[in-house]
């Protein structure tokens, strides 16, 4: 997000979510959130509702950074531990998505590739890679082919499979079922549902290319039955 001017913000913004989160930790909450995530993550323990209640309030109070702030906000909830620090910075960037840029390709891929997991892969590939690709569709075909070709990073894939999620008739279906092609054989179960979730939702739109695509391509159970749940053989 460079060359860009941040809006005004505290200089201590990230500092004082910070101490706000932290205020609200459950211990308790914290050890049985963190088992969900396989141990991966440290969690403060704030219920996703308590924790949207908390934010909410806090951007009304303080606003939301753009811009160069916004980068910077979301970079420093990053390099925070605890996993409610990394949503909450998604929910900042949600809250500027309509004015992400080419330039903020970079951010995205840092924050889909550092702490990585479904829990954050997910939105940032449907809602903020979908949101900017749909503005910028001359970037599609580059990264979707430089994270299939270049990268050994399964969420840079999975990314590429499900940015399209709720593009609906908008979909490029040709690209997505090139995206699943080249990663039908791969054996990680990441990839495996997304395919199936690509599927699926696409499915919503247009059931029969959907069948025909299983039909005709060599797809894992999991990816099969995942893409068929609404719509059948």
């Amino acid at each position: 997000m460079s060359s860009r001017t941040a809006s005004a913000v505290s200089p201590t913004y990230c500092k004082d979510i910070e101490v706000l989160l932290r205020s609200h930790a459950n211990v308790e909450a914290a050890e049985a959130m963190s088992a969900y995530m396989r141990g991966l993550f440290p969690f403060l323990g704030i219920r996703t509702t308590e924790r949207a209640t908390l934010t909410k309030q806090f951007m009304k109070v303080n606003g939301v950074p753009s811009g160069d702030a916004l980068e910077e906000a979301v970079r420093e909830l990053w390099a925070m531990p605890e996993r409610e620090f990394h949503y909450t910075a998604m929910v900042l960037m949600e809250k500027r998505k309509k004015e992400l840029r080419p330039d903020d390709i970079a951010l995205l891929e840092f924050i889909i590739t550092t702490n990585s997991w479904w829990d954050t892969v997910d939105l940032i590939a449907s809602h903020l890679v979908g949101a900017l690709f749909a503005k910028h569709p001359e970037m599609v075909q580059p990264y979707t082919e430089k994270w299939m070709n270049e990268s050994d990073n399964l969420w840079l894939r999975r990314t590429a499979i499900l940015f399209q999620l709720s593009y609906k008739a908008n979909t490029d279906a040709a690209l997505l079922f090139d995206m699943i092609r080249r990663t039908a054989r791969e054996e990680d179960f990441f990839i495996r549902k997304a395919i199936g979730w690509a599927l699926r939702e696409y499915g919503k739109t247009d059931a029969e290319a959907v069948r025909q695509f299983v039909a005709e391509t060599e797809l894992s159970g999991l990816s099969k039955r995942e893409a068929l749940k609404h719509i059948g053989c």
